[in-house]
Parts: C-alpha cells; structure tokens; sequence
C-alpha cells in the first residue's frame, strides 16, 4: 500500500527550471562545452543521448517474494545505474556517440541496455543492486546513499566478464594513484584481449610484464569518489572545485540530491546543476527475441532539469571514466591543476602511494558465491 502511493509518482520540486535561458554562458555536459545562442539542439541531444533509468513497475518480484516496483525507495540505484551505464557508453561506443529516435543502433548499444534490465539474471538490474546491498546492510526496499551504491557497483563489476571494469572507489575522500594502477594492469587472459587495447603503455618498471613473462593490459576504470561537501548543507567553498569535474573529459557527473531524493548530475550552467531525474515510474521493458531493446522510455527527450547549487545536498559521489592508462595520467593532471592547487579546503585528495597507516590493498576478485534460491 506504501508502494502503490508512490505509482505513479512524478517528482516536480519548487526550484525546477524548465527552459534555458538566453545566456552567453557555457553549458558543461559531462566534460562536453555547449553554447546555448549557437546550437541549443546539439545541447538537447547531447542530453537525450544519455541513458536514462526510472522506477519501473510490474517486473519479477525481488527476491522471489519482494517487491515488484522500486517506486518510492530505488531512486539512488537507478542513478547508480545511469552513471555506470554511462560509463559502458565511453566504453564501447565513446562520449561523441548520439542517439536518435527509430535510428537503428549497434549490437553494442543493446547489450549495454540488456545489463540494466529489471531481470535477476541482467548483471546491474535493480534485483542485483537490491540484494547486493543486503551485503552492505540494506534490507531490500530500503533507501541507499551515494557511497553504498558505488560498493554494490564495485561488486557487481567482478561478475561482468563483457565489459571488464576495473571499479575504484576511494576511502577517507583519498584516491590512491598506486593502488589504482595495481588494480588496473591485469594478466592478460587471450592473445585476442591484447588486440582489445589499442595503447598498451610500457614503463621503466616493466608492469606490462608479469613474472611469467605474459602481457598485461588496462583494464578501464571506473573511477568513484563519495564526498561530504559540509554538514548540513553544501560549503560554498568547494562549489568551483565541484564544477570543475563537470568539464573533464573523463566525466561521469555525480550521485546526490536532497534527504531520500536522489538525482544524477550531469552538468552545470551557471550555478545551476542539470540533472536526470529517476523519479518517473514506468512499466517493466523486456528485451525482443532477437535481443534488441524498445529504447524509447530509458532515454529523456524533456528539457532537463536544473537545481541551484547550493540547494545540493552535502553527500554526493563523483564519477569518472578512464579508458586507458593515458586517460587516468590526464585526470591526475587537471586535479592538481584545477582543484588541489587552487583549493584551501580541498574536496578530496590525491595521493601517489598507499598511506602506510591504511590495511595493505588488495585488488578485488570475484567472490565465490552460493546460491541461495533467492
């Protein structure tokens, strides 16, 4: 009964900002510059090609027994799901990649949206995240935060063989340079995996070549980092540094939102954030026979929306997508250019080697798992 208020459920907050303005600013969508007097539907696109997951309705019960619709509590995984499946987009058909109505897609495109659908056996679906998260000390049903969303990713990525993502998420606002790259070069399991890396870096210490003598290769890195920009509400100081993610190029955007109202952020105008709102509810989409997926609904042809920065919730985690070695290099680069060395407060820090003081890292592997019918 608690559910079905929630049905069909449309989200319309106080501060909704329903059409741009005229304005000479820049619009920064996921590292991407738009300019709104120049080609204001080149920007619409841009945003309409972006996945976009909402509550749904009648699939499979969770769990066998649970619920049949996540309306009311799955908000914060679905936006764990459209940075990830962001993240698959860079990956296999990269952030230049458009989508357009009734235009055929590639292979590629629909076995990226068959990871998301509401189906036990589908490798991101709301019943994996939902179970997963009991791991982390939800019961299903139960409202997630930003950085348990990027624990139950980081997990679910060790089942995922396909897209082979190497999932990061920093402790104590710290991202460790060292253990990124230790988690990142792996054995190599086929001759054909090498051809699967177009750059393949060497450096001094050889790390390409393990002691059997066999190749590694980088794996793609997802990369998350949970913040808490304040106590009670977002800290003025860390607004510049917090944009600045928004325009590089390895970006995912962020989780957050408002108290058990979570949205994905894809970028900023102004002091405005523009974001995918997942509190939509629509009915449950399966895959066709031949493995296609009708689309129509998981992308928002709306104009988005837009919060005032400041109305931001403290707790949120930033997303970003290094496809090769080189890409991470890069993003080291712009944050001790454009955050760590501009910042008094810094939004999180950057380090070359283990803190000492921290249990040794150990790159995760994929678990060893019992079914228990559920």
């Amino acid at each position: 009964s608690v559910l079905s208020r929630y049905e069909n459920q449309i989200t319309i907050l106080s501060d909704y900002l329903e059409e741009f303005p005229e304005t000479d600013e820049p619009v920064w969508i996921l590292g991407r510059q738009h300019h709104l007097k120049a080609d204001k539907s080149k920007l619409l696109l841009d945003i309409s090609a972006r996945l976009w997951f909402t509550y749904r309705r009648k699939f499979s019960p969770i769990g066998g027994t649970g619920p049949s619709s996540d309306a009311g509590w799955g908000c914060m995984l679905r936006c764990g799901q459209m940075m990830l499946a962001q993240a698959l987009i860079c990956r296999h058909l990269g952030r230049d990649w458009q989508w357009e109505k009734h235009k055929k897609q590639p292979e590629e495109y629909h076995r990226i949206l068959r990871c998301f659908l509401d189906r036990k056996d589908c490798c991101y679906s709301i019943h994996q995240m939902a179970q997963m998260g009991v791991g982390e000390g939800k019961s299903i049903g139960e409202w997630f935060g930003p950085n348990t969303v990027a624990q139950v990713l980081k997990k679910l990525a060790l089942f995922d063989e396909w897209n082979s993502l190497a999932v990061y998420v920093s402790m104590d606002n710290t991202v460790v340079i060292e253990d990124i790259k230790k988690m990142c070069w792996s054995p190599l399991q086929s001759s054909s995996a090498a051809h699967s890396s177009t750059h393949l870096h060497r450096s001094a210490l050889g790390r390409n070549k393990n002691t059997a003598g066999f190749c590694a290769v980088w794996k793609p890195l997802l990369l998350i980092i949970p913040l808490r920009l304040g106590i009670n509400h977002i800290n003025p100081v860390y607004i510049d540094a917090f944009k600045e993610c928004f325009k590089m190029p390895q970006s995912l955007g962020a989780l957050g939102g408002k108290p058990n109202n979570a949205y994905y952020f894809i970028g900023f105008l102004g002091n405005e954030l523009i974001y995918l709102d997942p509190h939509t509810t629509q009915s449950f989409v399966d895959s066709e026979e031949n493995g296609t997926v009708d689309d129509q609904s998981f992308h928002c042809q709306q104009a988005p929306h837009r919060m005032k920065i400041m109305n931001l919730d403290p707790s949120v985690a930033l997303g970003f997508f290094c496809k090769e070695e080189c890409d991470f290099d890069n993003w080291c680069s712009l944050v001790q250019k454009e955050i760590l060395k501009q910042q008094s407060l810094r939004m999180f820090e950057l380090v070359q080697k283990h803190p000492p003081h921290w249990p040794p890292f150990i790159p995760p592997t994929k678990p060893e798992v019992t079914t228990t019918g559920a």
